[in-house]
C-alpha cells in the first residue's frame, strides 16, 4: 500500500507536526478547548440540521443552550460551592483536631508512625514560621503580575477567543473533516477510514459518555449527602464525581472524606453508615446502569493508562497536553489494536518460529494425511 519513501514521508510529517505543537503549546489552549467543544456538540448540531434547520441556525441554538448551562452553573452551583468552601475553612480546626485525636494514635499503634501532621498547633506554628517567606513570595508574584499585564491579557483573550473559534469550528466541522478526508491517499483510505471510525467511537464514548457518568455520579453523591444533612455535600459529591474518570478513585476519596466529615459533624456512627450507603448506591448505579448505558465497552483504557496520559500530556505540552492527553491516548489505543491485529495475522508471527504450535499442527496433519494415502 505504501512504499518505503512514502512511509518515511508521513513519519516526517507527523514528527514535524508534533514539534510545532510543542513549540506553539503556550498559544494553543483556546484552539484545543474550542476543538473539544466543537467535537462534543457537533452531534447536537447535526441532529438539529437533520430537522431541516440551517447549519448556522443550528449552531446558534447549540450556543444558546451552552450559554444557558453556563449561566445555570454560575447561578446555582458557584454560590453553594463558595458557601461550603467557606464552611470548610471555618471548621478546618475541628477536622484537624479529630484527625490528631483519632488518626494519629491509630497510626502510631498499628504501624509505629509518629506524626504531628494533624496537630493544629503544629500546623499553625509551621504557617507562622513561613509566613514572612510566603508573604514575600506573594508580594513578588503580585508585583510581577502588576508589572506585566500579559498574563491577564492572555486570559481575557482566551475567554474572548474560545466562543468565537468554537462557533466557526462547529459551523464548519463537517466541511473540515471532509476536506481532511480528501487529502488521504486513495489506496490507504479504507484502512484509515476504519481507524478513524473506531477512534471516533472510542473518543465519543469517553468524552461524551464518561463526562455524563462523572456528572451523574456527582449529582447522585451530592443529593445523597445533602439528604443525610452533610454540610459539605456538594463539595464532596461533585469532587468525587469529577475524579471518577479513574475507576474507584472518586468513590474511595469521597467515602474517606465523607466519613471524616460525618464523624466530626455529627459524632454518630449511624451517619457513617449513611455515607457508605450513598457511595454504595452510586457505585451500583455506575456499574449496572450509567456506564453500560452511557459509555458501553468501547473505551478499554486502563486506569493506569488514564493517569499516565494526563501526566505525560501535562509534562510535555502543559495545559494543552492535559486537555489532549486522553483523546490522544484513546486514538493511540486504537492504532495499537490495529497493529496488534496485523502482527497476529502476519507471517512474522505465524511462520517465523518453526517450532510454533501452528506449524506443529500443520506438520502433524500432513504426516497423518500422507499415512492415510499410503494405506
Amino acid at each position: 500500500m505504501f512504499t518505503d519513501s512514502n512511509r518515511w514521508y508521513f513519519m516526517a510529517v507527523f514528527l514535524l507536526l508534533g514539534f510545532f505543537i510543542y513549540l506553539l503549546a503556550p498559544i494553543l489552549t483556546p484552539f484545543a478547548v474550542s476543538a473539544l467543544l466543537a467535537y462534543l456538540f457537533d452531534p447536537f448540531a447535526d441532529k438539529l440540521e437533520s430537522w431541516k434547520l440551517n447549519r448556522t441556525f443550528s449552531v446558534v441554538i447549540v450556543f444558546l443552550v451552552m450559554i444557558l448551562l453556563v449561566f445555570l452553573i454560575l447561578l446555582f452551583l458557584i454560590p453553594t460551592l463558595e458557601h461550603q468552601i467557606s464552611n470548610l475553612l471555618t471548621n478546618l480546626p475541628r477536622y484537624f483536631e479529630w484527625l490528631s485525636e483519632h488518626l494519629s494514635p491509630w497510626l502510631q499503634e498499628k504501624f509505629g508512625i509518629e506524626t504531628d501532621l494533624f496537630n493544629m498547633s503544629e500546623v499553625s506554628a509551621l504557617l507562622k514560621s513561613h509566613w514572612n517567606q510566603a508573604g514575600g513570595i506573594a508580594k513578588n508574584v503580585i508585583a510581577s503580575l502588576s508589572q506585566s499585564g500579559l498574563i491577564l491579557v492572555n486570559w481575557m483573550m482566551n475567554i474572548v477567543l474560545i466562543p468565537v473559534i468554537t462557533f466557526y469550528l462547529l459551523r464548519d466541522w463537517d466541511i473540515l473533516t471532509a476536506r481532511v478526508g480528501e487529502l488521504i491517499p486513495r489506496p490507504a483510505y479504507p484502512t484509515i477510514n476504519k481507524l478513524v471510525t473506531e477512534s471516533n467511537s472510542v473518543l465519543s464514548a469517553f468524552l461524551r459518555g464518561q463526562f455524563s457518568v462523572m456528572l451523574a455520579l456527582g449529582v447522585i453523591y451530592s443529593i445523597g449527602l445533602m439528604i443525610i444533612g452533610l454540610d459539605l455535600s456538594l463539595l464532596i459529591g461533585m469532587g468525587a464525581g469529577i475524579v471518577s474518570f479513574i475507576p474507584y478513585l472518586g468513590a474511595i476519596t469521597g467515602m474517606i472524606v465523607g466519613v471524616i466529615t460525618a464523624v466530626v459533624q455529627f459524632g454518630d456512627p449511624t451517619f457513617v453508615v449513611y455515607v457508605l450507603i450513598v457511595f454504595g448506591i452510586g457505585q451500583l448505579l455506575e456499574g449496572f446502569v450509567l456506564t453500560p448505558l452511557l459509555v458501553g465497552d468501547k473505551i478499554g483504557l486502563h486506569p493506569v493508562a488514564v493517569i499516565f496520559a494526563v501526566l505525560a500530556g501535562g509534562q510535555l505540552f502543559g495545559f494543552v497536553g492535559i486537555l489532549l492527553g486522553l483523546p490522544i491516548a484513546a486514538v493511540v489505543m486504537v492504532l495499537l489494536r490495529f497493529a496488534h491485529q496485523n502482527y497476529i495475522q502476519s507471517k512474522m508471527y505465524s511462520d517465523g518460529d518453526e517450532f510454533s504450535l501452528t506449524n506443529k499442527q500443520n506438520k502433524s496433519k500432513k504426516k497423518k494425511d500422507a499415512k492415510e494415502k499410503s494405506e
